[in-house]
């Protein structure tokens, strides 16, 4: 949970607040950091008040997009930070084609986990 800088801040569309998810889930706050501090979700400083923020593109309706918890995973291992991730979820990349959060969305987590897994190599 760090803060990021203008460049990825740019890379962003939309972002959540800690207690807008949930609201969404239908759950406790608390209980929203626990998923960041599992590595279910990212979180990142950002704002005036440096509030806990969450790329909306991460959350379908009232659950975590599925495939992300385990590209984060499969990042972590190789190393990556919070921003490191988010700034790789959000590049545009062209075999896809999109972001791999876009792809994450869409359903296309295999081809994501692929990319992922071969940044390691």
């Amino acid at each position: 949970m760090t803060e990021i800088d203008a460049k990825i801040d740019a890379l962003v569309p939309a972002w959540l607040t800690l207690p807008d998810i949930a609201e969404m889930f239908d759950i406790e706050v608390t209980r929203v950091r626990q998923l960041v501090k599992e590595g279910q979700l990212i979180a990142v400083r950002r704002g005036e008040n440096r509030a806990l923020h969450v790329p909306a593109a991460f959350i379908d309706g009232d659950k975590v997009v599925k495939g992300l918890v385990g590209t984060l995973t499969l990042l972590r291992d190789d190393g990556f930070t919070a921003e490191e991730m988010i700034e790789w979820l959000f590049t545009p990349d062209p075999s896809l084609p999109g972001t791999p959060a876009q792809a994450l969305s869409e359903n296309r987590g295999t081809e994501v986990k692929r990319r992922a897994q071969a940044l390691a190599v």
